[in-house]
């Protein structure tokens, strides 16, 4: 039993960090949607095949958001870590931690907010956090802790101690 939560919890765990981090990601493209747009309208000899122009200004958009979120899931896997060791199930400690994590890996990428703008607004970055944080207890946080069953009978901790069968 332990082992195959042992198994679950790591198969769990990355795909909820992986699909917390595209929400996070969602968050700042939605929020700097303007920024998005200024950046295609901002070649004039860009093609006029709306298609050809996402992909290519779209890739490189999408490139510098994830080596920011990369900057930023870092601090994250601390938390994550010491969720699965305490077992923490909070959903206030998961979206903390998406949201001091987010704000840690922004400090972190200074260079990157001076060259590309899409990062400035810490207000912006700190909502992506706590998205990404909610998100992941959606998934793997409600059940943290491959050692704590999440669900267990009411009545199994009286029955042992009652002197109720035992396995032998």
């Amino acid at each position: 039993m332990v082992i195959g939560r042992l198994i679950l919890r790591l198969l769990l765990v990355p795909l909820a960090a992986v699909i917390a981090t595209c929400v996070a990601e969602s968050v700042v493209i939605v929020a700097n949607w303007h920024a998005f747009v200024q950046m295609l309208n901002a070649n004039p000899n860009a093609s006029d095949d709306l298609m050809v122009t996402l992909m290519l200004a779209g890739s490189a958009f999408f490139l510098v958001l994830s080596v920011a979120a990369f900057m930023m899931l870092l601090p994250a896997l601390i938390g994550i870590a010491m969720a699965e060791a305490f077992a923490i199930r909070s959903w206030i400690f998961h979206a903390a931690n998406g949201a001091i994590s987010a704000w840690i890996g922004w400090s972190m990428i200074a260079d990157l907010r001076r060259d590309y703008h899409l990062y400035n607004e810490p207000t912006i970055i700190v909502a992506a956090g706590l998205a990404a944080g909610f998100t992941y207890w959606l998934i793997a946080g409600w059940s943290s802790g491959f050692w704590k069953p999440v669900f267990e009978s009411a009545n199994a901790p009286a029955a042992r101690s009652a002197g109720g069968p035992s396995k032998a």
